[in-house]
C-alpha cells in the first residue's frame, strides 16, 4: 500500500509540473507569455471579458507611438534605478514590480490566460472590446491621469479610458 501511495503522490507531482508549463514557454512565444502574465496578473480573478479587454489595451498600447512596439516592452515598462532595476511600484502593470514572484500558482487560471494571449493576439479575438482604451484601473482605486482621459466604458472590475 505504502508504494502505491508513493507512485500516486509521484504519478500527481509529474502531472502538476507538465501543466505548470502550459501551452507555451517564455522562451518559444515570449511576447504571448509576456501577454498571458499581464492577463494572469491584472485580472485572474475578474471575468472573462474583462480578461480579453485587459490583453486589448495591451495591443492598443503597441499600436500607439506613445508606448513601446512590443508586448513585452509594454507590459515590463517602468522607471528604473541607476543599476537597471526596476524601481517598486513604479511600472505601468503593478505585478510586474511589486517584488512577489511572477510564476503563476493558479494552473487553471494560468492555462486560461494564455488561451486569451494566444487566441487575441493570433486571432484577434477581442479585439476593439475597449474602443481603443490604452489605460485602465481597477473600481476600488482613482489615479490622477483619469481625469485627463476620456471614459469608456467599465467591464468586469476595471474602467478603462482612452486619449481623445
Amino acid at each position: 500500500m505504502k508504494k502505491f501511495i508513493i507512485a500516486a503522490a509521484m504519478l500527481a507531482f509529474a502531472s502538476t509540473m507538465a501543466n505548470a508549463k502550459g501551452l507555451y514557454t517564455a522562451d518559444e512565444e515570449p511576447e504571448m507569455w509576456c501577454m498571458a502574465q499581464n492577463i494572469y496578473y491584472e485580472a485572474r480573478g475578474s471575468n472573462r471579458a474583462d480578461r480579453i479587454s485587459v490583453a486589448d489595451v495591451v495591443l492598443n498600447r503597441v499600436n500607439d507611438s506613445r508606448y513601446p512596439s512590443t508586448v513585452c516592452s509594454v507590459v515590463q515598462q517602468g522607471k528604473q534605478d541607476a543599476n537597471g532595476n526596476m524601481v517598486r511600484h513604479m511600472c505601468q502593470f503593478s505585478w510586474y514590480c511589486d517584488g512577489k514572484s511572477d510564476w503563476p500558482a493558479d494552473m487553471d487560471a494560468w492555462v486560461d490566460a494564455q488561451q486569451i494571449a494566444f487566441n487575441i493576439m493570433t486571432w484577434g479575438q477581442g479585439r476593439g472590446l475597449t474602443e481603443g482604451s490604452t489605460h485602465y484601473h481597477a473600481k476600488y482605486v482613482s489615479p490622477r491621469w483619469a481625469r485627463d482621459l476620456q471614459l469608456v466604458g467599465r467591464i468586469g472590475v476595471h474602467i478603462f479610458y482612452r486619449w481623445e
